[in-house]
């Protein structure tokens, strides 16, 4: 009897450790906030960029870039590094008035970012 109950326990304690950990595991990289937000303003940027609106470019993919920059200290990833060069690109173009050409950096960065792990 104590033999069923034993092992009846460590079935029980395996399946919940390989559900768990799984989840778990999801749950640490799909809820990274700074990636989601950095996603979120790279995508707001290009489509203020798309209306020719320069400065909400510059303003959208600069939170973009402080989100994107806060995630890497957590998450080591090329896509992530890449987002960050678009970033600064579509801030520098923004800047100096080049709607298109920071757009297209802003849609890239939003690809980029999206592609994290």
């Amino acid at each position: 009897m104590k033999k069923h109950w034993f092992l009846g326990a460590a079935v029980f304690g395996f399946v919940t450790a390989l559900v768990g950990g799984s989840y778990l595991s999801n749950v640490a990289w799909a809820g990274n906030p700074h990636v989601a937000e950095a996603v979120q303003h790279a995508k707001e940027a290009a489509s203020h960029g798309k209306q020719g609106h320069a400065d909400a470019l510059v303003q959208h993919a600069e939170g973009a870039l402080k989100h994107a920059q806060e995630a890497q200290k957590d998450v080591k990833d090329p896509h992530l590094d890449e987002g960050v060069k678009h970033l600064k690109e579509a801030v520098s173009h923004g800047k100096a008035g080049h709607a298109d050409v920071g757009t297209k950096h802003a849609e890239e960065a939003a690809m980029h970012l999206g592609e994290v792990k």
